[in-house]
């Protein structure tokens, strides 16, 4: 998303959970408002992907960036992570684990 106070991008590396927090799934994108909304419509249409399957759709961690290549290197290098790290860092971040969405709509 372009900032056209500031003239540059936003991308955002994220990490989404469902109801129960026993599930993640990380990603990059430019509009966060607008990708939480399409993991929400994928699930109440049931569509075949990774997060409707699981019902992930609540935001807990996420990380902002100015250059899309730096954003996906991030995100490459979470996917990588074992779980416990991945539950360190979504936890120093969001210490209650709290489901963040309300800051993006």
């Amino acid at each position: 998303m372009l900032n056209p106070q500031l003239g540059y991008h936003t991308y955002y590396v994220y990490i989404i959970t469902n109801e129960h927090r026993t599930s993640f799934y990380i990603g990059v994108t430019n509009n966060l408002r607008h990708r939480l909304q399409k993991h929400k419509e994928n699930i109440d249409s049931k569509e075949n992907t990774f997060a409707a399957k699981y019902f992930i759709q609540f935001l807990v961690y996420y990380e902002k960036f100015t250059w899309i290549q730096e954003a996906i290197t991030r995100e490459k290098e979470l996917k990588k992570w074992r779980r416990d790290k991945k539950l360190q860092l979504i936890k120093d971040f969001n210490s209650n684990f709290e489901f963040l969405n309300s800051r993006f709509e």
